[in-house]
């Protein structure tokens, strides 16, 4: 499996070196443009989940253990988290942003029927390890409700309850578009909320803060550590981010508005990374200087990690059944419900029961890349050598939007 990631890495990196060099100033638009603002909240709340919110106070001891882990010894473990989370690994999105909305229109690979087929189950699988990651976390964030430990009924309710929001919300894309604005808001009054507590009053100054923010050099200056595995949890993190890959790229390439090649790299590299830096950074400090998080604190996570699940499911059913044609319009609003809520409850249980891996979906997704490759070099190779622009259909969309500002 190591092998297979690190030549799914390479591509990916280099891919991204030959699109920019290829495309770099040809203008990206969706089919269903928005403004840049609109663009970054759907990737940031689309393109993560509830382990951005519940991984890390969880994860900072187990990267400070060098006697465990001696291989995280050459940064600190702010900058170990950042690295699983942020910048670099953003450019897993951008190039399937990119395919989506410039190649694929010409290549159609994504339409032949047994890539389909495997897209779709990558997709659904993934949604369900979502869902799986709130179940398994709960217990550790709302410990008074249980021992902290064992899942009881009532979590898998909360669950249950938030897929059944997901479903509902995929059914219009207007509810996709308000909750990834209101779930980004959240999370900036989130990140706000624990800095208010962390470094202000007797616990901290703003000085600790930039003392603190200024760890995550540890990453820049050793973000090449970070471009192939550094040990079997990194590959988790990985395959985790590959897996993830395919389906943002798709979503998230309907909504480009005509930001040229290398500024939706830019896009997605930075953005997206000064929120998470920001949290990790407020997290690592209470984690550091043993602050309590319990409480509100405690109770104001599960609720935006609720948000950011809420999110990323309803993005991914939209995809999968608009894909699979079992669309709101077809179906009727009542029957696609149940279906997709069925579905994901049934698919998450896998998961509790270890029946599942996310490693063998990030693997799947490394195939799929793979094959796409071999696909474009016999079959559209002059096609994809003589791309020059997005698709002309959306170039109307994107006027209208255009106006409309």
């Amino acid at each position: 499996m190591t092998a297979w990631l690190t030549a799914g890495l390479l591509f990916t990196f280099t891919a991204i070196i030959f699109a920019l060099i290829r495309w770099g100033n040809v203008k990206m638009v969706g089919v269903t443009p928005v403004k840049t603002f609109t663009f970054i909240a759907i990737l940031f709340t689309s393109g993560l989940d509830v382990g951005l919110i519940m991984f890390p106070l969880t994860e900072f001891a187990g990267y400070a253990d060098l006697a465990k882990s001696p291989e995280y010894g050459f940064t600190n473990p702010l900058a170990i988290e950042f690295g699983f989370w942020a910048f670099l690994i953003w450019g897993f999105y951008f190039l399937t942003c990119f395919y989506f909305c410039v190649i694929e229109p010409k290549v159609k690979f994504f339409e032949l029927l047994p890539v389909k087929l495997i897209n779709n189950i990558v997709i659904i699988g993934t949604c369900a390890f979502t869902a799986y990651l709130l179940l398994s976390n709960l217990p550790w964030y709302l410990p008074q409700i249980g021992d902290g430990e064992t899942i009881v009924g009532t979590f898998y309710a909360i669950v249950f309850v938030v897929i059944a929001a997901a479903v509902y919300s995929s059914t219009n894309l207007r509810y996709v578009r308000f909750l990834s604005l209101a779930t980004t808001w959240l999370f900036i009054g989130l990140i706000a909320l624990m800095w208010v507590g962390a470094f202000t009053g007797e616990n901290g100054s703003i000085g600790d803060f930039a003392d603190t923010f200024s760890l995550l050099g540890g990453y820049f200056g050793n973000i090449h550590q970070f471009a192939l595995p550094l040990n079997d949890y990194h590959e988790f993190y990985l395959f985790w981010w590959f897996a993830w890959s395919i389906m943002i790229g798709q979503f998230t390439s309907r909504f480009v508005g005509g930001l040229r090649t290398y500024q939706v790299l830019a896009a997605m590299l930075v953005f997206p990374s000064i929120p998470i830096a920001l949290w990790f950074t407020v997290l690592y400090y209470y984690s550091s200087q043993g602050l309590d998080a319990s409480g509100f604190n405690n109770l104001a996570m599960v609720i935006v990690g609720i948000t950011f699940v809420i999110n990323s499911l309803d993005s991914l059913i939209r995809l999968y059944t608009d894909n699979l044609g079992m669309t709101v319009a077809r179906l009727g609003k009542w029957k696609y419900f149940v279906l997709n809520l069925i579905a994901m409850s049934l698919l998450t249980l896998l998961f509790k029961l270890d029946f599942l891996q996310i490693q063998w979906i990030g693997a799947l997704v490394i195939g799929i890349f793979f094959g796409c490759l071999g696909y474009i070099l016999v079959k559209r190779y002059k096609a994809v050598a003589a791309i020059n622009s997005s698709p002309k259909e959306n170039q109307i969309d994107f006027s209208k939007l255009e106006l409309a500002s």
